[in-house]
Order: C-alpha cells, then sequence, then structure tokens
C-alpha cells in the first residue's frame, strides 16, 4: 500500500490545495455514522496527507481515502493533545463551547458558543450562540456582541485594518463591520450554508441562495459581480463531489496548518485528532479521547487552525 500510495501523482497541487478548503469546507455537512470496523492495517493512515489532497483529484486518491476508511483509529496515538506539530493556534467547538489551543497544548475555554471562526490574521475569533454574535480576544475577552435570532455560521474576512464580518440570522445573510458597527442584511433569502469571503481586495462574498444558486456580491456596494462564480474559486460540481467523499464518510473537514505543512482531521469514529504532513515528509500524530479533553458529549470539531500570537 505504502509503495502505490507513493507512485501517485498529485497534478497542480498548490492550486488543488487553495480550492479543496474552499470546496471542503463549504460542503462538510452532518456525516452518516457508521458501524464500527476494525482492521490490522494502521499504516494505510500514513497517507492520509496525500488523500486528503488527492481525493478531490483523482480516481487513485479517492481510493485512498477508501482504504483508510477501514482503518478505526490510529494505534499509536498520543492520551492527550501535548502539543501542536506546528505554530499556530487550533480552534475547536464542542458541546461545551470554543476552544483555543496554543501550540504548547494549553487550551482555553472562550465560552459556550456553539459555532466560532478565526479573523484575518488570528487577532480576533468571531463566535456565535443561538441568538448572540459576538467578537472575543483569543483569550476570551468579548469586544463586542450583536443580539439577533438563531445565528448561524459566522465568517470573519478582510485586512488587518478593514475587515467585515458575514453570518445568517435565520434565513437572512448579514455583514457587519469588525468593530460591531453597521449591520446590515445582504440577502434574504440565503441558504443555510456557510458563506465565504472571496481572497483579494475588496469585500466580496461568496454564497448559496435558497433556489441553489451561488453569488458572489461586493457588500459594499451590494453590486453582483459575475452571473457565474469562477471555477477557480468554487464550483458547483466540486461541491457535490466532496459531499460524497466527506459529508457521508468517517472524516470531519480538514484543515491546515498556518505554514501549509501540516493537516488536521477529525476522526469522529475513533475520537481522534489526526495531524498529517502535507509537504515536506510522511510523518503522522494522533490525539486520541478527544471528546473528554473538551468536556463535549458529541466529538468537537477543528474550526480552524491560524497564526502564532
Amino acid at each position: 500500500m505504502r509503495r502505490d500510495l507513493e507512485r501517485i501523482e498529485i497534478l497542480g497541487e498548490h492550486e488543488a490545495r487553495e480550492r479543496a478548503w474552499t470546496v471542503v469546507a463549504a460542503a462538510y455537512g452532518e456525516r452518516e455514522p457508521q458501524p464500527p470496523r476494525r482492521s490490522w492495517k494502521p499504516a494505510v493512515a500514513v497517507a492520509l496527507a496525500a488523500a486528503a489532497l488527492a481525493a478531490l483529484l483523482s480516481p487513485p486518491g479517492r481510493a485512498v481515502l477508501d482504504e483508510i476508511r477501514e482503518v478505526v483509529g490510529v494505534e499509536k496515538a498520543e492520551r492527550a493533545l501535548f502539543s501542536l506539530p506546528a505554530s499556530g493556534r487550533l480552534l475547536v467547538t464542542a458541546d461545551s463551547g470554543a476552544w483555543v489551543v496554543d501550540q504548547d497544548g494549553s487550551k482555553r475555554l472562550l465560552g459556550p458558543y456553539r459555532e466560532a471562526s478565526w479573523s484575518p490574521f488570528g487577532r480576533f475569533v468571531v463566535a456565535s450562540r443561538r441568538n448572540e454574535l459576538a467578537a472575543l480576544t483569543p483569550d476570551g475577552e468579548v469586544r463586542w456582541s450583536l443580539a439577533r435570532p438563531n445565528v448561524r455560521f459566522p465568517r470573519w474576512g478582510g485586512t488587518r485594518t478593514d475587515t467585515r464580518v458575514a453570518y445568517l440570522s435565520g434565513g437572512e445573510l448579514r455583514v457587519v463591520g469588525g468593530d460591531g458597527k453597521g449591520d446590515r442584511v445582504v440577502d434574504a433569502n440565503a441558504a443555510a450554508r456557510a458563506p465565504l469571503w472571496r481572497p483579494g481586495p475588496g469585500h466580496v462574498l461568496v454564497y448559496q441562495r435558497r433556489d441553489g444558486s451561488i453569488r458572489a456580491i461586493d457588500t459594499e456596494t451590494g453590486k453582483q459581480l459575475e452571473r457565474k462564480v469562477p471555477e477557480s474559486f468554487l464550483r458547483q460540481a466540486d461541491l457535490a463531489r466532496a459531499h460524497d467523499l466527506l459529508g457521508a464518510g468517517d472524516f470531519a473537514a480538514p484543515v491546515r496548518s498556518p505554514d501549509g505543512r501540516w493537516l488536521a482531521v477529525g476522526w469522529p469514529e475513533a475520537d481522534q485528532f489526526v495531524f498529517a504532513q502535507a509537504r515536506g515528509g510522511r510523518q503522522l500524530r494522533a490525539v486520541a479521547n478527544v471528546s473528554s479533553q473538551f468536556r463535549s458529549r458529541s466529538f468537537p470539531t477543528i474550526s480552524g487552525w491560524c497564526c502564532s500570537r
């Protein structure tokens, strides 16, 4: 198996990586529980990094992913999350709330929030609970908050000096300034899926409407920029393919380290976080007993891996 994996050629890896994270973040939904399976082949988990990238690219990559699903847990997993394999901080959400984990393994509970994401460059965290949107420091200090009904999918985008937060409130897609001011409706018919800020200048938001169409809109002017979203950013075909691979599989959506060298993947069936090298080697690290470490009845979600202090 290892020799076969080493022969897999991943064409256009850099471009595919950028697209894959966007696709997976948008496509991941509730997984279907799978019956426990045991295997004597833990070595195939070494291919996790390659599979996460190749799965959206080629039939061999999808075959590798199927092989990995046969393994329930990495045998030599650490008992606790003692440290991260690369610089930066993890943002984790669990039943108990949103947590920040430093590289040395120390972690702090920000509060009883059900969803969270990093601001650009990791200076703040935007988090939500049922009827509140809040901006916090990574130490848990609340900088501002908004009372809104049924807040979901908060996402923070922009530059170091000019940022915006997009979120859903009921069926409305709304945007508010990074300072908590200027809250307004962008679309009253948005689908219940996380919006995405498009990289680059301006404040362009990509999201899905209830009729299934995808829009890219300038949130400053309200102007729809393209009738068809560029394929390099978000494609309906890729959304469907990613959903087939990960929404109905055993793995949560992967995130990458700030330096791009490591992937972090949640493995609900094994109650493990798995860290695998995406570049520069084939090292693998796994952490067991994840749910208990974050005081959670359900499996915690890795919501982001961002910059160092």
